[in-house]
């Protein structure tokens, strides 16, 4: 019986982490856990809770809602996840502009971060789950046995961002994209608390100038030499 193993791949947004990691996921009949949503959702309960005083967080008013925020992952009528908070379907909402532009702020609170991190460890004890985000190779799975670390040159990833919002009917300009994606690389690099960085041991993959189709097959072979390696141990 083939071994099992963990899929960490990491990356800058709209990279394409969360269509590779779901692709995979599929092909190799395991669990995918979308850890950005997990982050989108708790964004989407301070926006709705008044944790936001304009565009700045008050983080007393979240942290002393913390416990009030409950997250799962439900498989659709089409059996794709999707994300509820307190028990709604929450997956639309978690993708508004609104709170594409809060999300890093919220990621960035450390006890944000320790209450997430422990739900994904605990999803991956079992193996055999793929997860994608900004610190999983380095936080949450440090021992995955496969890393990968995407990337793409920022005209690329405004252009499939903006196209993504338009084709969903929201009304965005491709500037606003544009600057939306240097200020979330910047807060997520730059954060105190588990900011994005490639893992020493992680492979890299640019996908600039690749199709779904041709980095779900690299992806693939990466996995694919991983399980053989742990076969024969």
């Amino acid at each position: 019986m083939k071994s099992r193993i963990n899929i960490a791949i990491d990356g800058y947004s709209s990279c394409g982490k969360s269509t590779l990691a779901k692709e995979l996921a599929a092909e190799l009949r395991y669990i995918y856990v979308d850890t950005g949503a997990m982050y989108r959702a708790v964004t989407l309960f301070a926006v709705n809770n008044n944790c936001f005083k304009e565009d700045t967080l008050d983080k007393q008013t979240l942290l002393q809602q913390l416990s009030a925020i409950s997250i799962a992952f439900k498989n659709n009528a089409d059996n794709k996840p999707e994300v509820h908070l307190n028990g709604q379907n929450a997956e639309e909402e978690i993708r508004e502009m609104c709170v594409s532009q809060k999300v890093s702020s919220v990621a960035a609170v450390k006890e944000v971060r320790r209450l997430l991190v422990a739900q994904q460890q605990k999803m991956g004890e079992q193996k055999g789950v793929v997860m994608d985000g900004r610190d999983i190779g380095t936080v949450v799975f440090p021992r995955a046995e496969l890393k990968i670390f995407m990337t793409a040159s920022h005209e690329v990833r405004t252009r499939r961002r903006y196209e993504e919002l338009v084709n969903q009917g929201k009304t965005v300009t491709r500037n606003e994209v544009s600057e939306n994606l240097k200020h979330r690389d910047h807060l997520d690099t730059t954060r105190k608390e588990d900011p994005l960085r490639q893992a020493e041991d992680a492979v890299v993959l640019d996908n600039s100038n690749l199709t779904r189709s041709e980095q779900l097959k690299i992806a693939l072979r990466w996995a694919a030499e991983k399980i053989n390696a742990n076969n024969k141990q």
